[in-house]
């Protein structure tokens, strides 16, 4: 009987003892905040570019339509041989414009027709930045005589933007670091946080370089490209909670 009455009486306590507990645990003060602080980064991360894209057209000019297209496509199936014989892959080459139009002679008081003008353009894609130079010499000599535009880009795109992303949320923390401590707060935990930059390829255009090319190969010159470091930016914006010190 007394062991009965031993057992129920430790049962009790060990109760009293957990409610005890857990009425402390409610009852002690939570971390003490004092609102939150706001703030938006920007960070950029420099790459060297590794791919390029070539857009240019083949202009023919000629008395009759039918002419003037048939030496069109003829140049332009030159221009795409010489690319395929240089190694470009063949879903690199896309035909992305072509036109025939009439030509006018606006000098005198009528309008009188010259001839045709057909133009096929080309945008060569996904070129090893260490071919270009070549590309560029071999497609001038086989009939390409308008290069619009060089355009490099980075394979290793998305690496940088999150290593930039990363850094942005960084630097956001520090400066709301700095924003608080004048007043004797502390940075807390993320309580939310927003990316702002869009999507970019990474790229940027030479339209410079498009027409050094021309004159280069004019004058049967080899074409030198650099093309320097892409900075790849990420913006973000975060929200911290604040902390009394």
């Amino acid at each position: 009987m007394k062991k009965g009455i031993t057992a129920l009486l430790f049962c009790a306590l060990l109760t009293l003892t957990a409610c005890q507990q857990e009425g402390a645990a409610e009852n002690a003060p939570a971390e003490e905040t004092a609102g939150s602080v706001t703030v938006n980064s920007t960070e950029q991360v420099s790459v060297v570019p590794d791919i390029a894209e070539i857009v240019y057209s083949i202009r023919t000019q000629s008395s009759d339509a039918q002419t003037c297209q048939e030496e069109n496509s003829s140049t332009s199936d030159r221009v795409v041989a010489v690319l395929k014989q240089l190694g470009v892959a063949e879903n690199s080459i896309r035909t992305t414009g072509y036109y025939l139009n009439p030509v006018y002679d606006w000098s005198g008081s009528m309008q009188v027709l010259t001839g045709y003008e057909a133009v096929t353009t080309l945008t060569i894609s996904d070129l090893p930045m260490d071919q270009v130079g070549e590309i560029l010499t071999q497609s001038v000599d086989a009939g390409v005589n308008d290069i619009q535009s060089i355009s490099y880009l980075s394979s290793k795109y998305d690496d940088a933007y999150q290593e930039a992303l990363s850094l942005a949320v960084a630097a956001a923390r520090k400066k709301a670091d700095a924003m608080v401590q004048a007043e004797g707060y502390a940075v807390g935990e993320i309580l939310s946080i927003q990316e702002t930059s869009g999507y970019s390829e990474a790229r940027y255009n030479d339209t410079a370089l498009a027409q050094s090319t021309m004159s280069a190969a004019a004058g049967d010159e080899s074409v030198s490209i650099m093309p320097g470091e892409l900075d790849i930016e990420a913006s973000v914006v975060v929200e911290f909670s604040m902390q009394a010190q």
